[in-house]
């Protein structure tokens, strides 16, 4: 009976949730109620108070069902420590690219936080935990590409840094321009082989080509 309420309590968690994602998408974060979240899940305010503390909880809540299995790809980077961290970071890039591409929950969430949120008031805190997870990829980006390096499959005069800023650049800027007009380019097929051209690239950092030096022509003598 026990595992009976727990899988329901579980259920009725991801449908207020699921009440949120849509209420947020339509209406936007600022201009939500709680009220209007319980009216959409067909539950009561109650209820919504006994799974979350507030609305910023229930934000926060509703963006880390989508992003826990990208938190997962990322903490095990270091797995192995004979292959190739750059196939890691790959392939987590192409699995964010591929799941804002392909799945609709994906993308609504991507795009309320992106796009239908107002980082102030009583959501000041969800920005900071944003720029924490933000700085957080990036730093573990950073530590694949010297890791990397280390092991001989990137050249050691690489800047793991820039290279992480790079990929990082990459990716966010392919999402947010596919998100405002998807009409632009497909996205499921346009961003790998753009991610690997880039990774490619790293491997051989190219030094710009030598111009040749043309001296001056003399000027003419004077009569």
């Amino acid at each position: 009976m026990a595992r009976k309420t727990k899988e329901q309590a579980q259920e009725t968690r991801n449908t207020i949730l699921d009440a949120a994602e849509a209420v947020f998408q339509e209406r936007g974060v600022s201009n939500t109620s709680l009220a209007e979240i319980a009216s959409e899940a067909g539950v009561t305010r109650g209820a919504i108070y006994w799974h979350f503390e507030n609305k910023t909880a229930l934000f926060e809540a509703m963006i880390q069902r989508v992003f826990d299995p990208l938190e997962a790809m990322l903490a095990n980077l270091r797995a192995h420590e004979s292959e190739n961290p750059v196939d890691a970071l790959r392939d987590i890039a192409v699995y964010f690219l591929e799941r804002v591409a392909s799945e609709p929950q994906f993308l609504r969430v991507l795009e309320i936080s992106w796009h239908k949120c107002e980082y102030v008031g009583e959501m000041a805190t969800i920005r900071n935990n944003h720029l924490e997870c933000g700085n957080r990829y990036l730093s573990i980006n950073e530590a694949g590409f010297k890791l990397a390096c280390e092991r001989g499959f990137l050249p050691q005069s690489l800047e793991p840094r820039q290279a992480a800023v790079g990929l990082m650049s990459i990716v966010d800027g392919l999402v947010v321009n596919w998100t405002l007009d998807n009409t632009l380019f497909p996205l499921a097929s346009f961003g790998p082989p753009i991610v690997d051209a880039y990774l490619r690239g790293l491997k051989e950092p190219q030094s710009l080509p030598k111009q040749k030096i043309v001296p001056p022509k003399p000027a003419p003598k004077k009569k």
